[in-house]
């Protein structure tokens, strides 16, 4: 055994070290050190004879000194450094390294990259950061000058009614509320039905504050009509009437904490007045709001009040409604929602072919095609049909055809398509680009859906005389029918 040398060991090595030299002076037995190293008895065995050949050496991890597998070659982590100094200092880590990818053909992970910039004292971890002050902001000085608007989902009717969510509109100046309206979600539609409102009683403020969220703010400006602007916030500059978005919570904190309030006061208030749906509740909000202000509003610096009155030209109708492009074919056609509006063949029509018309859709669910300010009379074809007006069945096998056609629309996904708001304006804007559980698209239906509703009709029908249902057959065609061209309907 070579006894000489200088070596460095580690705590657990050394360890390791005690627990071999008393297994080897046999004070302490295999399979005791082996529970007390954690290790297996062959392992102990074998660090014996490690410790018989070389010493303490043996015990001596070999990778110490050795470069790591997944070291980066020599230089990178420099130039990256010296990179990211130079050019990307203001940077975070995965855009650093993006840049650093597609700049520079330097290709390092984003957690590598936010470990040379912690290194290096351009990036602080979120955890380390001291804790951001959000300071009081001084009340505007009069009333109209600035509204909070906030949507709150509660059980505002506890277990007697579904959820919901209320509209809050709030003076900053005074802390009064100004409007509150139940709706089901804080669609677009919902927040003019509470604007039209608040405008009908009070007039134009200077300005509304809100969130950023989607009724308000359009994150990927790319993807709406017009410069990045929402519908509300198109319908806000017709009206004359600005707009700004807070980044947090808490610079809205006046509306934020009147929706905690009311959260407690105005649920006991429903619940001791029996009201448990939305039109009552909206009813009632009124003389709440006025018992509220008498309890917590505030006089305002200035007795001036900043609202304006409705102008002659303003049209609440035209303003508080969903407004799109769309292009007129050649067939005097407009496509909207799924639904094709059918254009009336006259010179003036004709004029338009090629053109942007506006297709506008209402609160109420009634929607027009504009041009010019403009109604254009037109006709729709609905491309969501209940029933195949091709299907030609005779008159004693009517009602079992129909009973087939029920069950083949009950498997299909009938949601719009578009960014339109909900028909029923009670919801929020959806995007059926797949299809509910359970559904499937009318173009994924396929003759295996057709053959499976022909049989439960058929076995319904047997059940009714008695008799037994026909046996399911083995080998049915999977192809996709074309459902539009089918002509008839066997049962």
């Amino acid at each position: 055994m070579n006894v000489t040398g200088t070596i460095t060991m580690s705590m657990r090595e050394l360890d390791r070290l005690r627990v071999i030299q008393a297994v080897t002076e046999r004070r302490l037995k295999p399979g005791r050190a082996a529970e007390r190293l954690g290790v297996s008895v062959r392992q102990i065995e074998r660090l014996v004879l490690r410790y018989s050949a070389d010493g303490a050496r043996g015990l001596v991890s070999g990778k110490r000194g050795c470069a790591g597998h997944h070291r980066l070659p020599e230089g990178v982590a420099q130039r990256a450094i010296a990179l990211i100094r130079e050019r990307y200092a203001d940077f975070g880590p995965t855009l650093a390294g993006e840049k650093l990818r597609e700049c520079h053909g330097i290709n390092l992970a984003v957690e590598t990259v936010r470990s040379l910039m912690t290194a290096a004292g351009l990036w602080v971890p979120r955890k380390q950061r001291p804790p951001r002050i959000h300071q009081p902001r001084n009340r505007r000085a009069c009333l109209g000058e600035l509204i909070q608007i906030d949507g709150s989902e509660h059980r505002w009717f506890e277990d007697r009614a579904p959820q919901c969510t209320l509209l809050v509109f709030i003076d900053d100046a005074t802390g009064r509320l100004m409007t509150l309206h139940f709706t089901a979600t804080e669609s677009t539609f919902s927040y003019f039905e509470a604007l039209s409102k608040y405008l009908t009683t009070h007039g134009k403020p200077v300005a509304f504050y809100s969130d950023k969220a989607g009724v308000f703010y359009v994150k990927n400006r790319s993807s709406t009509a017009g410069k990045g602007v929402t519908q509300f916030g198109r319908a806000l500059y017709e009206l004359n009437i600005d707009a700004f978005c807070a980044n947090t919570s808490q610079a809205k904190g006046r509306v934020e904490r009147a929706n905690l309030t009311l959260q407690d006061r105005l649920v006991k208030e429903l619940r001791l007045r029996g009201i448990n749906t939305w039109e009552a509740a909206n009813a009632y909000a009124p003389s709440f709001i006025a018992d509220f202000n008498r309890r917590f509003g505030r006089p305002p610096r200035s007795a001036h009040d900043a609202h304006r009155p409705l102008r002659d030209d303003d049209d609440l109708r035209q303003s508080l409604a969903h407004r799109v492009w769309r292009k007129v074919t050649h067939a005097l056609t407009v496509q909207y929602d799924r639904v094709m509006y059918l254009l009336e063949d006259t010179s003036a029509n004709r004029l338009l072919i090629h053109q942007q018309v506006e297709v506008v859709e209402y609160p109420s669910g009634c929607i027009e095609v504009q041009a010019g300010g403009e109604v254009l009379s037109c006709g729709t074809y609905d491309r969501i049909a209940r029933i195949d007006q091709g299907a030609e069945v005779e008159n004693k096998r009517l009602a079992h055809a129909l009973e087939a056609a029920r069950l083949l629309q009950a498997k299909r996904d009938d949601r719009r398509a578009c960014d339109a708001p909900s028909r029923t304006h009670r919801g929020e804007q959806v995007r059926a680009k797949k299809a509910l559980e359970g559904l499937k698209k009318q173009r994924a239906l396929s003759i295996a859906d057709m053959n499976e509703a022909i049989l439960e009709v058929s076995a319904n029908a047997m059940r009714e005389r008695g008799a037994a249902a026909p046996p399911q057959p083995h080998n049915l065609n999977t192809k996709k029918p074309n459902i539009r061209a089918k002509r008839d309907i066997c049962i």
